[in-house]
């Protein structure tokens, strides 16, 4: 991120209404990032799991942009086609 956008949602996060939903928002963000991350990592082309996994290359290109929300048997398709396992935890919530 940039230092001005850094700034800019600094100052947005201090309403707590826009900390609350951003907040909310985080477990979406963090598995489209681990998608994209994970995928560049191991040199994967979207085409090159699209061929792997049987998804539609356009359907991975709507995963990362957060347009769609995915089951979770297409995670585990797409953990596969990048030689990974999903794995999904439920952790003790930070009051």
């Amino acid at each position: 991120m940039s230092r001005k956008f850094d700034d800019f949602l600094n100052e947005q996060l201090n309403d707590a209404e826009i900390r609350s939903e951003y907040e909310a928002l985080q477990p979406e963000h963090a598995l489209i990032q681990t998608m994209i991350d994970t995928g560049q990592e191991s040199g994967i082309t979207q085409k090159e799991l699209a061929k792997r996994t049987g998804i539609a290359q356009g359907d991975i290109s709507k995963l990362e942009r957060g347009n769609v929300n995915p089951s979770i048997l297409t995670l585990q398709r797409l953990a596969k086609g990048m030689g990974k396992v999903l794995k999904i935890e439920f952790i003790l919530e930070k009051v």
